[in-house]
């Protein structure tokens, strides 16, 4: 399939993209740079200086909410995009609410207990909506560690193992390694459908 094939392709797909820090941030702007043609994106956070070292923002964004501050963002790679952002701490019921029509949802929240919260509910509620999550990207090194696992419609990513800590902080290399395997299994979610 030519690029311009799957550009064509992904204009007429929505993508779901619950948090907008070191993962959600980056699968954001890598989705947005292969012609995905809308992302819903929700955060509730502002960008801190921070941030700066894995997410996809720039010093003169600090203090801007997260999800305007990307849009602006995403809007100067592709102005076509069409990016909706929720300036909201998400729940139970507004994950349904804004999450309902997605062809494929990712998740980057940083708590295990939203992470939890989405898994059972795109089990329960969205069982046929591929649910994509990220998993240990902490520190440094052991870029082959990370992987993909696939549980019928639940694409788990990264080592699975390290969690972030005071000495072992979420840095660039590793948060952006899960990030391109988080954008890559959109992508081979929404080009591959049978597979």
């Amino acid at each position: 399939m030519k690029f311009e094939e799957i550009k064509r392709h992904l204009n007429k797909c929505c993508v779901g993209i619950a948090g907008a820090g070191g993962l959600g941030s980056n699968i954001a702007m890598h989705l947005t740079r292969v012609g995905i043609g809308k992302l819903i994106i929700s955060d509730f956070d502002v960008v801190h200086e921070s941030n700066l070292n894995r997410q996809f923002y720039f010093r003169n964004q600090l203090g801007l909410k997260k999800v305007v501050a990307l849009k602006v963002n995403l809007l100067a790679i592709n102005p076509d995009i069409d990016v909706e952002i929720h300036d909201t701490q998400l729940n139970a019921q507004s994950i349904k609410t804004l999450f309902s029509e997605v062809d494929v949802m990712v998740e980057a929240f940083d708590r295990a207990e939203m992470k939890e919260l989405i898994a059972e509910l795109f089990q329960t509620e969205f069982p046929n909506t591929p649910l994509v999550m990220g998993n240990g990207m902490a520190g440094w090194g052991k870029s082959n560690d990370m992987r993909v696992q696939q549980f019928g419609n639940l694409y788990l990513c990264g080592d699975g193992i390290t969690e972030v800590t005071e000495e072992f902080p979420p840095l660039s290399p590793r948060v952006g390694i899960c990030a391109s395997m988080q954008a890559n299994e959109v992508l081979g979610i929404l080009l591959n459908p049978n597979i």
